[in-house]
């Protein structure tokens, strides 16, 4: 898919979408910065690249499916749909507060472009699995992606939503795997270690691809590779290798900043990180 993709436009939109979610935070006081920063070109290259999606008629049926099933990192989740127009942008200052749209998890009922409830972690992945067993029942062409973290792995509904999902061929179905290395209390691999987490996909009946998660055109190859497996009769994995807290510089070190609010050092520290990388993408 190299060349077929604006990859510094793509670039400057997820340097957007960092600097919304730390505003986010800040409004908030809360949310989980860590994991939605690891997240961020991930969502960017498949809302601006890949899904098929009418932010002016979001339930249309034909549309592509999305499911966050790390539920809790809608400060990136929420500033995509925004970008993207499903909601204005000013909107964004209202997350976490009283009777806002933008929850902290994702809401079917409320916020318009959420296209499945999610928050106990792994059930979201069920669910996406349903939902693209509902759309080839109904011979519909969209395609259904779902966003998991590597800790999220640890749940068994997991794997038994992947046996269902290679069992009847789903091959429209694109999971990806935000594998950051850590979850709420420690390393995923000190805490029930998946590794090799490529070969227990396999294993499971997947076709599997292995990317930079912040590489803009590896991610655009890998969904690119994903789509092409349609007609095949496999779902496709990728896992996109990503740092949590990507792009704060002391945010990139520890596990602390899971579901922690930032201290106003902090998020002055943050801003002037993105304020002088923004300057690249002047």
């Amino acid at each position: 898919m190299r060349g077929q993709v604006d990859v510094k436009w793509l670039e400057r939109k997820a340097h957007t979408i960092r600097c919304h979610i730390v505003d986010m935070v800040e409004k908030a006081q809360s949310g989980h910065p860590g994991a939605s920063l690891s997240a961020v070109e991930i969502l960017t290259v498949l809302y601006f690249s890949v899904l098929n999606v009418d932010p002016q008629n979001p339930d249309w049926q034909d549309r592509d499916r999305f499911v966050l099933s790390k539920g809790h990192a809608t400060p990136v989740y929420y500033s995509i749909l925004a970008e993207k127009g499903f909601f204005p942008l000013e909107e964004l200052s209202t997350f976490r507060k009283l009777n806002s749209r933008l929850q902290g998890h994702p809401d079917v009922r409320k916020t318009p472009g959420v296209d499945m409830t999610t928050g106990s972690l792994g059930q979201g992945f069920g669910s996406t699995v349903g939902m693209a067993l509902a759309l080839r029942h109904k011979k519909s062409a969209a395609c259904t992606y779902a966003l998991l973290g590597d800790g999220e792995l640890n749940e068994g509904e997991i794997w038994e939503a992947a046996m269902i999902a290679a069992h009847y061929k789903l091959d429209r179905l694109v999971a990806v795997i935000d594998k950051n290395g850590k979850q709420a209390s420690g390393c995923t691999k000190d805490i029930l270690n998946t590794a090799d987490l490529a070969a227990k996909w396999e294993a499971f009946g997947w076709d599997v691809t292995e990317v930079d998660g912040h590489d803009i055109e590896q991610l655009a190859d890998g969904f690119s590779q994903a789509k092409a497996n349609i007609g095949k009769g496999k779902p496709s994995v990728m896992i996109a290798n990503t740092v949590k807290g990507r792009g704060i510089s002391f945010m990139e070190q520890g596990n602390e900043f899971y579901g922690e609010k930032l201290t106003a050092d902090e998020i002055a520290r943050a801003k002037q990180e993105l304020m002088t990388r923004g300057l690249e993408y002047a």
